[in-house]
């Protein structure tokens, strides 16, 4: 992250009222940053122009890893490291390793979707999020703009945010 970076913050009350003004915002050729809401707002990540999250293909490569890696621990503890001849059975007999092959995958897969998503979005243990204004997490619907990735200036772009319907503009410096 850029020290100095200048932002353009609108704040809105009404979640219909952003989703609009995104949409507006957006055709006069503004770049949003991010915005913030203190709860899911449906049509926004569309409204935003994000693509659909490859979240799930990394879930199902790692789900596809712990499959693997569970058949292969147990064929190789049962039928070759330490070999237990169990009723007569064989020594590496799939129906006992089913539901052992099942958490795994699942433990992998929710382990490395997680790790996955904490890397993607860069939250480190050690780094403070920017916080645009302390009403996002409450009650306000914070939209962001980077001044230094568009091309209109900072009193353009804060009169399109109060025509599109902010009910407050602020100036942040991070």
């Amino acid at each position: 992250m850029e020290k100095n970076k200048n932002f353009i913050v609108g704040i809105f009350d009404d979640e219909d009222i952003l989703l609009d003004a995104v949409e507006q915002i957006r055709e006069k050729g503004v770049k949003i940053d991010e915005v913030y809401s203190p709860f899911p707002v449906h049509g926004l990540d569309d409204a935003l122009g994000y693509k659909r999250s490859r979240l799930p293909i990394a879930a199902f490569l790692f789900g596809m890893m712990g499959t693997i890696l569970a058949t292969f621990t147990q064929i190789w503890m049962m039928g070759f490291d330490w070999p237990m001849i169990i009723g007569g059975k064989n020594h590496a007999s799939l129906p006992p390793f089913i539901p052992v092959i099942f958490e795994f995958t699942v433990l992998l897969s929710a382990f490395g979707m997680v790790g996955t998503f904490f890397i993607v979005c860069d939250m480190k243990p050690y780094k403070w999020p920017r916080q645009f204004d302390l009403r996002s997490t409450d009650d306000k619907h914070v939209m962001a703009i980077d001044l230094s990735s568009n091309k209109l200036n900072k009193d353009e772009i804060s009169r399109i945010l109060k025509d599109s319907g902010a009910t407050e503009i602020n100036e942040k410096n991070f």
